[in-house]
């Protein structure tokens, strides 16, 4: 099956797992929720795929490699303890609590979050010397003497032998006790992907016209030539960076991330050139409606590989700017929950909106600051929690820095003034987006009509998360005119109604 696939047979599998009866014990006992085996080329997305499905679920994560421990590190360390037996005492061995689930309780106690997966890369790639404790845990899930605490779920992953030569299989006993996924990489999955993500367009482009070019690996007399899904993602990231520091994106470069010297070689000739569609076609004025009308007509008359380059640079610029305005209102939806819980506290302690709230605005951004680190060092911190986080401590602190030069000092008053500057901001975000869209499909129907061009940007915002949530939310009539198959459909209420500007004053 396809990474898409084995996601939402995992995730069906956590939600199975997860359910209780009535009297709150688990529907499927934990000793017989079977451990999942995740088995997939490398650079697929495994791991990826594993912290999605916990943030979805809002349960803990705990990630480790296998590669990385030793059977003492797995175990933990043997000490002599005294036992009373028959009324003598002898000294036994025991020992130390297993890092691994250790760290299982320590994420427990830092998000409050008593059920999780514990995801265990490489898993069919550990030393010899820790594979006989290994298929015990897979069987009993005990490391040790020491269990996987109940409702926290254990997935494993691990690359086929022929990836892999410290790879090895487990026997038949072992594989009966496991949920066995098998997942092959698939272009068009990884491409809905890489476009809700905004991988580099010149990356995406790429490989619609050399899909071949996705996934590659082959044995060479000068060692393994590979190309991998995650050599892609990872080389979309530096070439953005370095292109935001204006240094040059060569072969050289590229070969470091696609390990393959001929596909290397053509993917940085078609960087070269998809460079000069981006300087010619001023895709940020398409945005803004101001492109020359010429532009169009070249694009009609571009040869198939410059058209697919084109909507490729279209696509990305309107996803982005649709994903700032949908990261925007997602925050300002968050920071009107944090202030909504504040007002309470002020009104709860008989304080008015004019009365100095300092200490409370202060511990309510400390305490913020600690959850998203809590978050993050869990990987259970999204971009859009992230951006949530930043977007309210810092209206915070400046409300803050504002409220200790004002004779009133800091109130709620001067905090609701703040957050309405940011909805005013955010306003001008969500107007921004809507005449993106329009412009985009003003220009793709005079440069393409309903051709192909057309497909693959209405294709393209459909598998888009933040396309989708704010064509959702905000409407797009240029859209669904062109995509007959979205035949129902609710226009949203704007930004003022839903998130309800009014409640702060009133609640």
């Amino acid at each position: 099956m396809n990474i898409r696939e084995a996601k939402q047979q995992i995730k069906n599998a956590m939600v199975a797992y997860f359910t209780k009866d009535e009297f709150g014990n688990y529907l499927l006992p934990p000793e017989r929720q079977r451990p999942v085996f995740l088995i997939g080329a490398p650079g697929i997305g495994k791991t990826a795929i594993m912290e999605q499905i916990a943030r979805e679920l809002e349960v803990g994560f705990v990630a480790y490699s296998m590669t990385h421990h030793t059977r003492q590190s797995a175990l933990g360390l043997p000490f002599i303890a005294t036992k009373t037996y028959g009324g003598h005492e002898f000294q036994v061995s025991e020992y130390t609590m297993s890092e691994i689930i250790a760290s299982v309780y320590e994420s427990m106690e830092e998000t409050g979050r008593v059920e999780g997966i514990l995801f265990l890369d490489e898993i069919n790639c550990v030393s010899e010397t820790l594979t006989p404790a290994m298929l015990q845990f897979l069987q009993y899930k005990v490391f040790g003497r020491h269990a996987v605490p109940d409702g926290w779920i254990v997935v494993t992953a691990g690359n086929p032998p022929e990836y892999n030569r410290t790879a090895h299989d487990f026997d038949i006993a072992t594989l009966d006790r496991l949920k066995r996924i098998d997942v092959e990489p698939d272009y068009d999955v990884w491409r809905e992907y890489a476009v809700s993500a905004e991988v580099h367009p010149a990356v995406i482009t790429y490989l619609d016209i050399e899909q071949a070019h996705f996934y590659a690996v082959e044995a060479t007399p000068d060692g393994a030539s590979f190309v991998t899904a995650r050599g892609w993602d990872d080389l979309s990231a530096m070439i953005k960076l370095y292109e935001a520091r204006g240094l040059a994106v060569d072969e050289l470069l590229v070969q470091q991330y696609v390990q393959n010297g001929e596909i290397a070689r053509r993917f940085a000739l078609y960087y070269d050139l998809f460079t000069k569609y981006r300087s010619d076609y001023q895709i940020d004025r398409i945005l803004e409606g101001t492109a020359d009308p010429m532009l169009a007509e070249r694009a009609r008359r571009a040869p198939f590989d410059e058209r697919v380059a084109v909507m490729g640079l279209i696509v990305d610029a309107t996803v982005g700017v649709l994903r700032e305005a949908v990261l925007e209102e997602k925050a300002a939806a968050f920071t009107h929950e944090a202030l909504s819980t504040m007002k309470r506290d002020v009104e709860a302690v008989g304080l008015s909106e004019d009365d100095d709230i300092a200490t409370l605005v202060q511990s309510t951004s400390l305490e913020l600051g600690r959850k998203r680190d809590i978050e993050r060092d869990n990987s259970l911190l999204s971009e859009e929690t992230y951006r949530a986080y930043e977007r309210t401590i810092a209206l915070l602190d400046t409300a803050s820095r504002l409220g200790a030069e004002l004779p009133g000092g800091v109130t709620f008053s001067l905090v609701r003034q703040l957050f309405g500057e940011t909805l005013d901001a955010l306003d001008a975000a969500i107007e921004r987006g809507a005449t993106a869209l329009d412009n985009v499909f003003r220009f793709v129907e005079a440069a393409f009509g309903e051709g192909q061009e057309m497909l693959m940007l209405v294709t393209d915002l459909s598998v888009s998360r933040a396309g989708m949530t704010f064509i959702n939310d905000h409407g797009s009539d240029r859209y669904f005119a062109h995509n007959q198959n979205l035949q129902f459909y609710e226009r949203g209420g704007d930004l003022a109604d839903r998130i309800n500007r009014i409640v702060l004053e009133e609640e």
